[in-house]
């Protein structure tokens, strides 16, 4: 019985292990299942926390997108697509300088409509600062190369709106007032000159140079703008003042040459000789040496030095210095204006030799017909009131010849010269034959008899 009994009870402890073991087993999938579950939900609940981030970010960043500056031909949306992978590069500020010297490149080799576009793309929201800042200036200065001085002006006043503190604030406030004055708008360029001025009191130190060149500019400006308005004596006393700072950075010789124009202009006769006589001193290397001599030269005519007048248009004229060779059209211009303003003055007033000397001397400046023929018909008249016919027929004659070398192109103006060279070789033929005829008559024997016989009495006889 015992073993009967024995071998019951190892059965039941065989099926207990058994059991014990099947209820672990299922302990462990159970476990396993609820992590899996967990790890289910918070990945779960992480992946849809993402798009509300995402929804976040669009709504934060539409305000943006809204105020964004779409180049032309894109849509704002495709223009924010665009944007947002350039970013993200790392060469993009080279990319964006090489663009910005590109457009420069083109603006300087006088293609703007190609600039522009590039320009614009650089203005697109999202780039540097700095970018935009060159960019929207170079557009200003492309509008000022089109001869566009409004749009000029609205893009500068755009660049002061969006970065009034700007260290280039006060160089756009000088160049809004030059824009000004090419719009006639005196009054507003004066204020923008001033503008230049009160911006440089709040500069660094480390910047005092630079505005302090921009404030020579500014009022240099501010004399021109009293020049051009007819406003003489207003711009040579601006012209006077600047002249007696100490600053280094003062071009000397070109304000001084400003003062004389506008003494000259102010009618200060006597002022403007001791200007330019000491400019022409200290200065003598000058390339505004011809005007200056011009304007000395009107100085002595009207205070009556005609002497010293005629000395400096003939030190003029025979100028062959090398600055003369380096610009010869300017100094052939200022040769010929002074040269025949001087002379025809001295015409007016009846000083013959002296004008004839400048006639003569203006010939040597220029060997064509347009130049030469109504100089000579001027030379002509001339001789005429010197009582020389015949150097006055020569010189008509010598005008006639040339008819040739006008051919068919001749203006109106140059036939009407050789027409009237032609008259008055006939008016000195006739009035040659009237004078002889009349030495004849009072050569005749009659005429001698009749001034030889006695008046007729005209007391009363008794």
């Amino acid at each position: 019985m015992s073993l009967i009994f024995a071998i019951p009870s190892r059965r039941h402890t065989e099926n207990w292990l058994f059991r014990c073991g099947i209820a672990l087993i299922t302990l462990l999938l159970l476990c396993h299942s609820t992590f899996a579950q967990e790890t289910n939900r918070d990945a779960l609940a992480t992946t849809n926390q993402t798009p509300a981030n995402t929804n976040l970010a669009a709504q934060i960043n539409l305000p943006v997108t809204n105020t964004a500056q779409p180049s032309p031909g894109l849509l704002l949306t495709d223009t924010n697509e665009i944007v947002a992978p350039k970013l993200s590069r790392p060469g993009l500020a080279e990319q964006l300088r090489s663009m910005l010297e590109d457009a420069r490149h083109l603006r300087l080799m006088r293609q703007p409509l190609t600039a522009e576009p590039i320009l614009e793309s650089l203005l697109a929201e999202g780039n540097p600062e700095p970018i935009q800042q060159a960019a929207l200036l170079e557009m200003a200065l492309v509008a000022q190369d089109q001869n566009n001085p409004v749009r000029a002006e609205q893009i500068y006043a755009q660049f002061v709106n969006r970065w009034s503190t700007d260290n280039r604030v006060p160089e756009v406030y000088l160049n809004q007032g030059r824009l000004f004055r090419q719009m006639g708008l005196n009054s507003l360029a004066f204020a923008k000159f001033y503008s230049v001025m009160t911006a440089a009191l709040a500069v660094k130190n480390d910047q005092l140079a630079y505005y302090q060149k921009l404030v020579l500019d500014a009022q240099m400006e501010i004399a021109e703008t009293h020049y051009q308005s007819g406003r003489f004596p207003e711009a040579a006393d601006f012209y006077s003042r600047l002249l007696k700072q100490d600053n280094p950075a003062l071009n000397r010789p070109e304000i001084q040459f400003h003062l004389i124009r506008s003494l000259q202009a102010a009618g200060n006769h006597t002022e403007t000789a001791a200007q330019a006589s000491d400019f022409l001193t200290r200065f003598p290397n000058s390339p505004n040496q011809p005007e200056v001599r011009f304007c000395l030269a009107l100085a002595l005519k009207d205070l009556g030095q005609n002497a010293e007048a005629l000395q400096q248009v003939l030190s003029l004229l025979k100028e062959q210095k090398a600055q003369a060779q380096d610009h010869p059209e300017v100094w052939a211009y200022w040769q010929q204006r002074t040269g025949n303003e001087i002379a025809n003055q001295l015409f007016r007033e009846g000083d013959y030799p002296k004008a004839l000397d400048v006639y003569l001397n203006l010939l040597q400046l220029d060997r064509t017909a347009a130049w030469q023929l109504p100089l000579k018909y001027q030379i002509g008249l001339t001789y005429e009131r010197l009582l020389q016919p015949e150097m006055a027929t020569q010189t008509y004659s010598n005008i006639v010849v040339r008819q040739v070398d006008l051919g068919t192109n001749a203006s109106p103006g140059l036939k009407a010269i050789v027409e009237m060279a032609q008259w008055r070789i006939k008016f000195i033929q006739w009035q040659n034959h009237a004078d002889d005829i009349n030495r004849e008559l009072n050569d005749s024997p009659s005429s001698k008899s009749a001034s030889k016989k006695p008046a007729p009495s005209t007391t009363a006889v008794p």
